[in-house]
Formats: C-alpha cells, structure tokens, sequence
C-alpha cells in the first residue's frame, strides 16, 4: 500500500483510504500518536493492546480508533486485540514511514545533546546523522559517535547524507537563518525546538515542538 499525507482538513470515513490517496491531517495525526504509543508498548515487552488501552494513552476515543484502522484493513481480533507488532509496521507503511531517515540537528547544547543521545527518533526510524553548532568551544566536540561540526558545512553534509530533516535546538534569533538556509540546501522537514515563527518556502513543513503548548493540551483534558 502507498500512501502520503496531504494539508486535506476532511476527515476520511471507514474504509474510504484506497492506496495512492492522501490521509487528511487528522487520520495522519491520529495513526501517529497510535504508533508512539504502540512503539513504547514493544519496548516494554507488549504483544498485544486493545483499542481501549490505546484511548486511554491517546485521548482518542476507542471508537474512533477501531474506524481509523478498519479503514486500513482488519487488525485486530475481538477479545484478543491488536498485535502490537503487525500494527507498528502496518501503520509505518501507511505513513510511509519504513526504512532509516537521516537527520541534521543543529545546536550542541544542552537540548540538543539530549536529543542526539536518545531514543526520541531512533525508535521510529530516524537516524541522527550530524550535529552542528556555531560555538568554536563546540566545534570538534563528541556527543556519542558524532563529532559537531560548524553550520558552514551544512550544504555538504545535507547533500552527502541525503538528509531531508533537521531539528533546530538553537536560539530563536538564529533559527530563521537557519530555515532559510537549509530550504535552499533541500531539507524538506524542519522540526522546530525554538518558539521562532519560521517563513518558509511552501514545499517545506515547519512543526514547532513547544511544551507550553502541550501542557495546555493536557490542562484541557484535565479540566474537561
């Protein structure tokens, strides 16, 4: 099956996905919260999960969620449940998301070694593949394997490691510099630490990750 995640606002019915056509945002964003939480629950040794245990770690309604993945194909079993591993790697696809992707993160600070050191992406194929930083003191640094090299070496780096995303964990007033020069190197997904506002040409996609913005999420949750 083949198939790609459109800026769609309509949100497909049961069993209307045919491969080659987009997912609307919020199926896309609903089958990626269903495969972190399916991707820990492997770590933690899960063979199996029903779509109640995965309501009750998403905040999506279990109804919804036995829609979402029926629309895909059958899953699950009644009474037994989905297996935890067939359904990573059938959503994987549906996200086009198997294989390893390479990533550019930028800024060698504390954020950004926390980041370059563990499992955040790694677990869901991506491949931390060169860090950066503009600080001489960094420059020539470890942070595990990786040696942080100075931003002028981003346009070779980019092309060499065929590197599509990078994650900025800089300072807001060097983030849009940055953006601008990495979507005239090709990086098509900037993953976005800072609370910059980035302009970017339409062929890139900007997220922001802002914790702020989460804990109000939760605070909703909490109050409703």
């Amino acid at each position: 099956m083949s198939y790609t995640v459109g800026r769609s606002t309509e949100v497909a019915q049961p069993g209307s996905e045919k491969p080659g056509e987009k997912l609307s945002l919020g199926v896309a964003a609903r089958l990626s919260r269903y495969l972190q939480v399916l991707t820990q629950a492997r770590k933690m040794g899960k063979e199996t999960i029903s779509s109640q245990e995965l309501a009750d770690y998403t905040h999506v309604n279990s109804t919804q969620i036995r829609r979402d993945l029926s629309g895909f194909g059958k899953f699950g079993k009644r009474g037994v449940g989905y297996n935890v591993e067939s359904l990573v790697s059938q959503i994987r696809k549906i996200l086009r998301t198997s294989g390893q992707h390479n990533i550019a993160l930028f800024g060698a600070g504390h954020l950004g070694t926390a980041i370059a050191t563990s499992d955040i992406f790694a677990d869901h194929g991506f491949r931390v593949v060169a860090v950066f930083d503009v600080d001489r003191d960094k420059v020539g640094s470890k942070i595990g394997p990786l040696t942080v090299r100075h931003n002028s070496a981003l346009r070779d780096v980019v092309e060499d490691e065929e590197i599509v995303v990078a994650v900025l964990a800089v300072p807001s007033p060097a983030a849009q510099i940055l953006a601008d020069e990495l979507a005239e190197a090709g990086v098509k997904i900037i993953f976005n630490y800072s609370d910059a506002l980035l302009q970017v040409p339409p062929e890139v996609t900007v997220h922001t990750s802002s914790p702020a913005v989460d804990l109000l999420y939760a605070l909703y949750f909490y109050l409703t």
